[in-house]
């Protein structure tokens, strides 16, 4: 396959772990809450590639500029950022995702401008995939950090002190990432591990939704100052217990203080447990997960 003329293809994906490790044959990185893309770039043309394959360079035209710091046919993988109070938003680069008016995507620009966080290079006017992470890390190296354009620093070995240290900043996570290990496209595999930093908590079910594919979604919710607030939602198979439990309660109004959509609503006095990944602004779970209830 010649990478830079055909573009269908998909990024390295990730294999997911729980927990953090040391090892020496491998590096370890922060996981950036932001869009993996593609870069194929050289000094008169750029395409920005969603891990999908949809061209999505109109949304930020700020990365045009990396054209200058490059002067062969370059692929680069990464992610693209937003931030706010200096850690990655992935609200704000939902914003910036969405638009498709031309003045507001220019405007953003200026006020919730993006980054281009670098981890990998493909391809440089030939392909390097074959190529070990350190070697294709020392070639990636060769191209200068800009206001876009900035290279993921890693560690060496010790992947345990730093998830110990994301987790006190409240960061997504870790990658660890096989010193030895080729880039597999369209592949998912042990080379490269996600490691997120998930929270537990438990929550009161205030009410469900009945979904056609034998499962439902429950309304979770918290006693907030004396009122019961709305977090979210979370799928759950109706093949769990606590379905059984559910449709038998009696139905009874809309207890939540925050929450006037549709459901089927009940007391909340069932509680279960949802792993999530942080909390949003509006203090909503962000890929909650149902776990076990109470």
């Amino acid at each position: 396959m010649n990478m830079w003329k055909d573009r269908s293809f998909k990024p390295m994906l990730l294999k997911q772990i729980k927990k953090p490790f040391n090892d020496k044959d491998f590096i370890y990185e922060l996981k950036f809450d932001g869009h993996r893309a593609l870069i194929f770039v050289n000094n008169k043309n750029i395409l920005v590639q969603s891990r999908n394959g949809k061209d999505i360079t109109f949304l930020y035209p700020e990365l045009e500029s990396i054209k200058k710091i490059v002067n062969k046919n370059v692929i680069f993988d990464g992610e693209i950022i937003c931030e706010s109070d200096g850690k990655p938003s992935f609200k704000k680069i939902q914003t910036r995702s969405h638009l498709k008016d031309k003045n507001k995507i220019k405007k953003e620009m200026i006020n919730n401008p993006v980054k281009f966080i670098v981890f990998d290079i493909l391809y440089e006017n030939k392909d390097l995939t074959n190529l070990n992470l350190l070697k294709r890390k020392e070639i990636l190296n060769k191209y200068r950090d800009t206001d876009v354009f900035i290279k993921s620093k890693f560690i060496k070995e010790k992947g345990v002190e730093l998830f110990k240290k994301i987790k006190k900043l409240k960061l997504e996570g870790i990658v660890a990432k096989n010193v030895n290990g080729k880039y597999h496209i369209n592949k998912r595999t042990d080379d490269f591990i996600k490691i997120k930093n998930i929270e537990r908590d438990k929550f009161y079910i205030g009410g469900y939704i009945e979904n056609k594919n034998n499962t439902i979604s429950l309304l979770l919710g918290e006693y907030l100052d004396n009122k019961f607030m709305y977090v979210g939602k979370v799928i759950m198979s109706k093949n769990k217990n606590l379905y059984d439990k559910l449709k038998v309660k009696k139905k009874s109004k809309n207890y939540f203080d925050n929450y006037k959509d549709k459901g089927i609503f009940i007391k909340p006095e069932l509680a279960c447990y949802i792993e999530y990944l942080e909390r949003t602004k509006s203090n909503s779970l962000r890929h909650p997960i149902y776990k076990d209830y109470e």
